[in-house]
């Protein structure tokens, strides 16, 4: 009997990123970022507030999901701007899958060129911290489990 086949991925070595905290994948142009039922849970407790004001105050309805309000220029309203030219998170220890996943994301991932072409947007990409195939594809099943169309 021969061995089964698997289809090899081109990032099989696994992929490099380090956050530089730049501020590029929560701010910039105008987008999604979306929140499940347990993501309002636990930022409307992180914020001191019930989740049903969180979810008026603080998200919108796109279709049959969820996602956080933006700021004019697309910015995320979680997103703090520090004058040396970092930014922070003010929900970080409770950010959805969405950013807890970035970069790796069915979207980026999809070829080398894809993941090449974030690369130009984020300095993280392709510096810092080598993360492995099997943290990859947790990444990408957490995105699948959440709905998270990435």
């Amino acid at each position: 009997m021969g061995a089964i086949a698997t289809e090899t991925v081109w990032y099989a070595e696994g992929l490099s990123f380090s956050c530089t905290r730049c501020g590029n994948c929560c701010g910039g142009a105008p987008g999604y970022v979306w929140v499940q039922p347990a993501d309002i849970i636990a930022i409307a407790a992180h914020l001191g507030m019930p989740p049903a004001r969180f979810e008026t105050q603080h998200t919108r309805r796109v279709g049959r999901r969820q996602s956080l309000l933006e700021l004019p220029g697309g910015d995320c309203e979680f997103l703090v701007r520090d004058p040396d030219g970092t930014t922070r998170c003010r929900i970080h220890t409770v950010r959805p899958v969405q950013c807890r996943t970035w970069p790796f994301w069915k979207s980026n991932l999809h070829s080398a060129r894809a993941w090449e072409a974030a690369a130009r947007h984020c300095p993280g990409i392709n510096h810092g911290q080598h993360h492995p195939l099997p943290v990859i594809q947790e990444a990408l099943r957490q995105n699948a489990a959440a709905d998270v169309p990435l």
